[in-house]
């Protein structure tokens, strides 16, 4: 899979977005490490024990590089950065009853507002799965030449 490029100059605004999803119950936030238990019960349960790993890495940053999507304390979704490479966005994934909602948008919307926020200029999305998701949501472009990117020495056991 191939790795796409985020412009952080030229995002779209989510604050619209998340209010709509806010006032629908799903709140859009940062996690906090007292969250981390419950969301890597979530992550290792629903996405398996890589997303695991690199979801856990995120609980070492501050602030902590991974968002989430709950509701009524039902983590629902979430979207990890600066995981498995600095400047990478991903692994992120929305619960198969919110997909549709904006719920993955206004995840990956919040993550690369916080990317700018923390200097970043541009930003990798790795090992793409739907890449018209991206392009549409934040203006994604492939990059060239980029299969197997940064994943190629994986150890998938």
């Amino acid at each position: 899979m191939a790795d796409m490029l985020v412009n952080l100059y030229d995002l779209p605004d989510c604050d619209d977005l998340v209010k709509r999803l806010e006032d629908e119950g799903i709140n859009i936030r940062r996690a906090m490490a007292p969250d981390l238990y419950g969301i890597l019960e979530y992550v290792d349960k629903n996405y398996g024990k890589h997303w695991k790993g690199e979801c856990t890495v995120c609980f070492s940053h501050h602030p902590v590089s991974c968002f989430i999507a709950e509701k009524d304390g039902r983590v629902l979704g979430f979207a990890c950065y600066d995981a498995t490479m600095r400047d990478f966005f991903g692994p992120t994934a929305v619960s198969e009853e919110c997909r549709g909602k904006g719920v993955g948008a206004a995840l990956l919307l919040s993550s690369l507002w916080s990317m700018r926020d923390e200097g970043y200029a541009y930003a990798i999305i790795g090992g793409v799965g739907p890449a018209e998701f991206y392009a549409r949501v934040c203006g994604a472009k492939m990059i060239e030449n980029s299969t197997p990117g940064a994943y190629k020495d994986f150890v998938g056991l």
